[in-house]
């Protein structure tokens, strides 16, 4: 009886040990993170053809392909930062800097994620598949000489974040054969920078109170350049979102004068991030304030509620 009673804890306790090892490898792949994935659907929700299954589910396909790359890109940049992230107060945290995970443990999971996303691709039957898999190589390689060297130059960095997620959009054009407008490459380059740039306002309030440089690029920045910067961009996306929804072509396109109702959300949803960077200095990961952020979300919400009424009722 006290023989099964032993091997019944050591069978639970050894379910635990490997469901905890689990969770640590799903953390190491930044799940959170892949909410900027959904930038692929970008296409189809302008072009009217969300709601389609032939459009829907070759996208997704793609969706899922980005979210299995830039883990692997994750799993790079932990590898390779592991070190310097053992400094820092958060990233510390990150189960490869915490031990939680080991180097080979971290390789294997980069490697599986990469082999995965470029199998996934033929399972969308596009006739771009050729040119997907350009876009998904070339937004690796570009990725990984962000982790290695170009994360390092002051302005270059937060221009390759931006480049990465028109490269989404793109993707998601291409897979189910829809034109990328160039207002759609302009506000996805514009708003993305923007938030890159609120990122390091949140790097150089942590290197002005602990001295550790977060990454090496910010010594290229300081607090009035990125607060102005952030503004100077907020304005031109500000501006540039007013002109597309004015522009005769997208008039046309949709069938409706009125999308230009929709600016009042994006104008909220730009002072609300601009205030908690500069008043309340909560200019952490863009993602987490999505989470977070009730606010803004209101503002997303709001926003894809009128636009789909606007485009779709």
């Amino acid at each position: 009886m006290f023989g099964r009673f032993r091997k019944k804890i050591y069978l639970c306790s050894h379910i635990t040990k490997i469901m905890n090892k689990m969770i640590h490898y799903i953390q190491l792949l930044r799940p959170l993170q892949w909410l900027k994935n959904t930038f692929v659907f970008a296409p189809i929700f302008f072009s009217n053809n969300l709601l389609k299954a032939e459009y829907f589910v070759p996208t997704a396909i793609v969706f899922v392909a980005f979210c299995l790359i830039s883990s692997s890109i994750y799993c790079f940049n932990d590898l390779r930062d592991v070190e310097a992230d053992r400094q820092h107060p958060k990233k510390c945290k990150r189960p490869i800097a915490s031990g939680k995970v080991s180097v080979k443990g971290g390789y294997v999971m980069m490697i599986a994620c990469l082999v995965g996303a470029f199998m996934l691709l033929p399972f969308a039957k596009s006739i771009n598949t050729p040119y997907l898999y350009i876009i998904i190589g070339g937004y690796w390689l570009m990725n990984i000489a962000y982790c290695i060297k170009l994360k390092q130059i002051a302005i270059l960095d937060v221009s390759i974040i931006a480049i990465g997620f028109v490269m989404r959009v793109l993707a998601g054009g291409l897979v189910v054969d829809i034109w990328v407008s160039h207002w759609l490459v302009m506000m996805t380059f514009l708003v993305t920078l923007f938030l890159a740039l609120s990122k390091r306002n949140d790097d150089y309030r942590i290197f002005e109170q602990t001295g550790i440089k977060p990454r090496v690029s910010i010594t290229g920045y300081n607090k009035t350049f990125i607060n102005e910067a952030t503004a100077i961009v907020a304005s031109v996306t500000m501006v540039c979102y007013i002109m597309y929804t004015m522009s005769p072509e997208v008039i046309e396109r949709m069938g409706t004068r009125y999308v230009y109702l929709t600016s009042g959300w994006v104008l909220a949803g730009l002072l609300r991030y601009l205030q908690n960077m500069i008043v309340f200095g909560l200019s952490g990961s863009p993602t987490k304030s999505l989470v977070k952020d009730h606010f803004i979300q209101f503002c997303i919400l709001g926003w894809l509620a009128s636009f789909f009424a606007i485009i779709y009722l």
